[in-house]
């Protein structure tokens, strides 16, 4: 692949306003233990309500005050590198593109937000990590995969980067930050970054519910409110061209053929299957432990500050045909066509 989507279209006003949050767990192995320690006090996933409620008083106020503004749903958005972002979200993107230090053997996961993230977490931890752990004791067993691969940025927010300077190498991190937005470190070193991304009206619609879900927020708005608030994305499709540290995965292809996907991302960040391996079947076994129905009935994806269920719902292609009208999905093609002119990508 040549390019590189950011945020597959734009970072738009729902999506801006709403992405979620809850907790994160510290894991290591100890003499073939998983051991999770003091749970409470790193706690870096935030729920929304508190981030949005959060007064502005890093060392960055000033910067961001500066910033053009617009209200919105849930609070007000600033426009910074061509993106509209969250204001309270702003302090700890300045800090992480500022001290955040990227090392060559990390492997960093991103995408736009509801477009398998989850998933992909949990199928690059379980590859990278497969000579550690057995699948019978296994962190993703009692870990949501959010605990398991921490966004950067939600590291960052609850102000202990320091955290990231504990884990060892290599390490697997996530962010739904576009790539113009990921501290030059990690685009200047030679860390592998695996993005994926899903049909935007599939997009739509699993954001949208999920939005629903969340507690302690104001009324939300109508749903062609949100359609429109989701189209509005302002910013230029961005296209880098790094194909040799770059790879792009669609969400459709990658449950259509997961086999193929995951040897793909397991050549690509690294970690290929031996010839014994996929003799053995040990590909076929990643993708099952890692399936969505495997992955959803777990007790510790059905808790925490934002329910871990929120991560999980239907996982189809194609649901958008279940509530989006013909001029709905007309206008969204038109625009995902108009973003991704000029590149090697299609939807």
């Amino acid at each position: 692949m040549s390019s590189f989507p950011s945020s597959h279209m734009a970072d738009n006003s729902l999506s801006s306003n709403s992405i979620a949050t809850s907790t994160y767990k510290l894991s290591k192995k100890e003499e073939g233990e998983v051991v999770t320690v003091d749970e409470d006090k790193l706690r870096c996933r935030r729920p929304l309500k508190d981030i949005i409620n959060t007064e502005l008083d890093s060392e960055y106020k000033e910067l961001i005050l500066a910033l053009p503004k617009e209200e919105r749903w849930l609070s007000p958005l600033r426009y910074y590198r061509g993106f509209w972002q969250l204001q309270q979200a702003l302090p700890r993107i300045l800090a992480m593109q500022e001290v955040f230090m990227s090392r060559p053997s990390d492997v960093i996961v991103t995408s736009f937000v509801k477009s398998g993230t989850t998933w992909l977490k949990a199928l690059t931890f379980t590859i990278m990590h497969r000579d550690k752990y057995t699948f019978s004791h296994h962190p993703l067993l009692t870990l949501n995969p959010h605990d398991c691969v921490p966004s950067i940025e939600h590291v960052y927010a609850a102000r202990d980067e320091q955290y990231l300077e504990t884990l060892p190498s290599p390490r697997v991190l996530g962010s739904h930050l576009s790539y113009s937005l990921l501290p030059e470190s990690i685009k200047t070193s030679k860390c592998p970054i695996v993005y994926i991304c899903r049909e935007p009206k599939d997009v739509f619609i699993s954001f949208w519910h999920m939005s629903l879900r969340l507690e302690g927020l104001k009324e939300p708005p109508s749903f062609a409110q949100a359609f429109e608030l989701f189209c509005e994305g302002r910013v230029p499709h961005e296209l880098e061209s790094s194909p040799e540290k770059i790879l792009i995965l669609k969400y459709e292809e990658m449950l259509k053929d997961p086999i193929d996907g995951v040897m793909m991302l397991a050549n690509f960040i690294g970690h290929p299957f031996s010839e014994k391996e996929v003799k053995n079947g040990v590909v076929e076994k990643i993708v099952e432990f890692c399936s969505f129905n495997k992955l959803k009935e777990l007790d510790v994806n059905n808790g925490g500050d934002i329910t871990n269920s929120y991560f999980f719902r239907k996982a189809v292609v194609g649901d958008w045909q279940n509530y989006m009208t013909m001029e709905m999905v007309n206008k969204l093609d038109e625009i995902t066509k108009e973003k991704l002119c000029g590149s090697s990508f299609t939807y």
